[in-house]
């Protein structure tokens, strides 16, 4: 006969009158013993009951060998009289012995060298200040890694404090992970994330220190969340410089290293923000002088040119002057300086940064720390799935591992699924291609025929109205999609059975972002590279399918409609992101506290506080980077045709710190710490969005806009040396006989009975010996173009690297910080040692003196 679940875990129970013990605590009921991590469970009484029991008894039972301090509140005493919360406690032995395991570095000596010398404009930041206790928590001290038999030679006045709560959560954490509970199936079965996945617990956490928005009555308890809240956390603190320190030391340095990053990155797009903005303007206040565009507007000009159908059949004949409006507004955002400035802010930016990841390496003790430890060892997962052993060549001890043939296989299954969402994502993006065709002749016709649409027709051109509706289109199918490769990618990771927590993070970080990279720019490079490149022209135009004619660019170039999609994409996903990060976890933890709320603080405990947050997963940090590389990727790679992307993205970034500080701060439980001395993967990443940048911006300004024929009609091919770009319109236009339209193209009405028709290309007149076929001007346009990408590429490249080379990764006084400090280190361990040698032989002549002399009083005695 089995026990139940009270009998095992409450054999001594004590019932506490909750009318006089508040439980909005950190600590045991003794008061003393500070709570760890907590464990939560059901007891369900289903066909699972007697397998989860007894798992929680081995598991408890194994914890407790292990050294750690368990109290279980029964299920009387929580809230809706049905959860289980088993309290851990981490004591001093526990923690000195894996603080060793860990390598886990603790201070021996407070800091003596000085600090860098302030900046006499300092003042003027003073309004972004935080005060110095928020933003330097602790003193800064020397440090070195923790080894129980060295415990005198550590600063350590209190043992309940000396390691901190992040510390303490991030031990208990290790040995939860790497706990056994039993064996089933002929496997040993360990682990705290598996008895989260089969249901034996359903939850697992550290403990917040207090609520955040007000301080613990406890005077024991530190109230960091409480500060992180009130100088973070709100969005009226969105001037003031981030308290990285303290962010460090209550999350941990994974956590804290990505709100740095984020800072720097959005420091860093104040610059091109500023310049992006004064480039609109300037193209905003001279758009009246630009002498396309006067032509364009020009009823005298643009007026009388008439344009060839842009669709067959449907469509009709069109008037140059109705694309005025368009054409005005395309002069606005194309911006060659904002292009180039953003690019070389993109190599400072991560130059510059890893300058400031080496000075946070330094403050954060992270300087001998190529991997996390805890990273570098096996996955759990690994050591359950590989059933197979071999020798380490490091450890020379026996470990699992996969066969290759077995590695072949998953890598092989994993390549084939990736290739088959990429494909879906190419089709799904054809798709959009197709609707944009399909639609374009519905458009212009409803356009033509709707005499209410008429007062707009000159800006809401059937192009923009397309380009419009096909990008919302494309926008929600990206959604959807991105919801579908979430769990396609994570299945893929998990079916590869990475051998490392570092290896399981790269893998599908590549693969979440390969699919990303395709899902949110494919339509952003179709309509920059490939929409109005391969149209024909008029009697011989090119088909898709050989059904839908493929689409034409406005006479002013494509530039206004990547400008579009580039606009609905980003800003689409920033404000979705926005209210997938903050609205749906608040709207999560209200209904499910909504019967708590009215209950006193001594009936809602800590741990049932924490319990009813949202759970900040292994993942979470992972989706916040991908979030912000893609967005990186919207300003960098398409900045050419949208200067006002960086403002975007400045704007947004604004926001999201004060976002995920604010639901990291009061919708989520707190994460386990975690070290972590960069970001990892990302940087190359963003290494490779940078270079591969400077190559679409160089097609963008010679393929995308019309900046080369510009330039080519200025120096080669004008004939008015007063207005040299006069007539520049005219001659970017080919003629067109009517009466060569074959019967498939040709519009059913031509009321105004037109003999010609212009299109967007430079080919020989129908009256021409070379009739309709390319001119010389195209030619040279052509290999200005090539030229033009060539040259930008070399220049910047070269630049680039310049940059990259002249500043150094680790910054002079921060080398000369980590040389001091290695040698003071060793210098104090070395006097440690010498030290206590001296103490064992003077240990050692007593005792031989003592024995001298014990020898001679037998001597005498005999």
């Amino acid at each position: 006969m089995s026990l139940s679940s009270t009998e095992y875990q409450f054999p001594c129970f004590v019932n506490i009158d909750k009318r006089h013990e508040s439980k909005d605590s950190i600590f045991f009921r003794d008061g003393v013993r500070r709570i760890d991590f907590v464990l939560s469970y059901v007891d369900d009484l289903n066909k699972e009951w007697e397998k989860k029991l007894e798992r929680r008894k081995e598991f408890e039972s194994n914890l407790q060998k292990a050294g750690l301090e368990l109290e279980t509140e029964d299920k009387k005493e929580s809230e809706d009289g049905k959860i289980y919360f088993v309290k851990i406690h981490a004591p001093w032995e526990v923690l000195i012995t894996y603080a060793e395991v860990l390598n886990i570095k603790v201070p021996i000596r407070e800091n003596d060298i000085p600090s860098m010398v302030e900046n006499p404009l300092d003042c003027m930041l003073t309004p972004f200040r935080l005060p110095e206790k928020v933003m330097h928590p602790e003193p800064d001290y020397f440090t070195a890694p923790f080894s129980k038999d060295k415990q005198e030679l550590y600063l350590i006045n209190d043992e309940s404090t000396f390691f901190s709560p992040s510390m303490r959560n991030r031990i208990v954490n290790y040995i939860l992970t790497r706990c056994p509970y039993g064996t089933e199936e002929g496997k040993k079965k360990f682990g705290i994330k598996r008895l989260l996945n089969n249901g034996t617990y359903s939850a697992a956490y550290p403990l917040h220190d207090c609520q955040y928005w007000k301080k613990a009555s406890d005077p024991n308890c530190d109230n960091e969340r409480y500060t992180l809240y009130m100088e973070w956390a709100r969005f009226l603190r969105f001037y003031k410089e981030q308290p990285l320190d303290l962010i460090r030391k209550y999350y941990g340095e994974k956590i804290g290293i990505y709100f740095a990053w984020l800072g720097f990155y959005t420091e860093m797009l104040f610059l091109a923000a500023v310049v992006g903005v004064i480039c609109f303007l300037y193209g905003l206040f001279t758009m009246d002088e630009n002498m396309s565009s006067k032509e364009i507007c020009d009823p005298a000009i643009g007026g009388e040119i008439i344009m060839c159908p842009l669709c067959d059949r449907e469509c009709e004949y069109w008037r140059l002057n109705t694309t005025c409006e368009s054409s005005e507004v395309c002069t606005c955002f194309f911006s060659p300086f904002s292009c180039l400035f953003t690019l070389k802010t993109v190599t400072l930016f991560l130059e510059f940064w890893k300058r400031r990841q080496a000075r946070l390496k330094y403050e954060w003790d992270l300087v001998d720390f190529e991997e996390e430890q805890q990273q570098l060892q096996l996955r759990p997962e690994y050591e359950a799935k590989c059933t197979q052993k071999k020798k380490n060549p490091v450890t020379q001890e026996m470990e699992p591992y996969l066969p290759l043939t077995s590695q072949a296989v998953r890598f092989c299954i994993s390549g084939t699924t990736v290739l088959f969402w990429v494909s879906l994502i190419i089709a799904s993006m054809i798709a959009v291609i197709v609707y944009r065709l399909a639609v374009y002749a519905a458009f212009a016709s409803l356009m033509e025929n709707t005499q209410t649409l008429q007062p707009i027709s000159g800006l809401l051109t059937p192009q923009l109205a397309t380009s419009v509706t096909a990008s919302c289109l494309n926008f929600v199918i990206i959604m959807i999609l991105n919801f579908i490769y979430e769990k396609i990618a994570i299945w893929i990771t998990d079916m590869e059975i990475p051998r490392t927590h570092m290896e399981y993070e790269n893998r599908l970080t590549m693969k979440m972002f390969l699919f990303q990279f395709v899902n949110y720019y494919s339509s952003c490079f179709y309509v920059a590279f490939f929409k109005g490149k391969f149209v024909g022209y008029p009697g011989a135009y090119t088909y898709m399918f050989n059904r839908w004619r493929n689409e034409e660019c406005d006479p002013a170039g494509c530039l206004i409609e990547l400008t579009t999609q580039l606009t609905i994409v980003m800003a689409g996903k920033q404000i979705w992101g926005n209210i997938q990060e903050a609205i749906v976890p608040w709207i999560c933890n209200w209904w499910g506290r909504r019967k708590a709320r009215s209950n006193p603080e001594n009936l809602y405990s800590r741990w049932e506080q924490d319990h009813d947050l949202q759970t900040f997963g292994a993942l979470g940090l992972f989706y916040e980077y991908l979030e912000m590389v893609i967005q990186f990727g919207f300003i960098t790679l398409f900045v050419a045709s949208f200067p006002l992307a960086p403002l975007l993205a400045l704007m947004n970034n604004i926001l999201e710190i004060r976002v995920d500080s604010w639901k990291l701060t009061t919708q989520y439980r707190r994460p386990v710490a975690a070290k972590a001395h960069s970001i990892g993967v990302w940087q190359e990443i963003l290494n490779g969005m940078a270079i591969l940048s400077v190559v679409t911006n160089a097609f963008i300004v010679a393929f995308t806009s019309d900046m080369i024929p510009r330039l080519v009609y200025y120096y080669a091919y004008s004939e008015n040396e007063d207005s040299p770009m006069s007539g520049y319109i005219n001659n970017s236009l080919s003629v067109f006989e009517i009466s060569d339209f074959p019967e498939r193209n040709k519009p059913k009405e031509n009321p105004e009975g037109f003999e010609q028709c212009r299109y967007r290309d430079y080919r020989y007149p129908p009256d021409h010996e070379r009739k309709y076929l390319h001119t010389m001007q195209f030619w040279h346009i052509l290999a200005a173009k090539l030229a033009f990408i060539i040259i930008m590429e070399h220049v910047v490249f070269i630049v680039k690297f310049f940059v990259a080379w002249m500043i150094p990764d680790v910054p002079a006084d921060v080398k000369a910080k980590i040389k001091r400090e290695k040698y003071l280190t060793q210098k104090i361990l070395h006097e440690y040692e010498l030290e206590k040698l001296k103490e064992r032989l003077c240990q050692g002549d007593k005792r031989a003196t003592e024995k001298d002399t014990l020898d001679g009083r037998v001597g005498i005695g005999f």
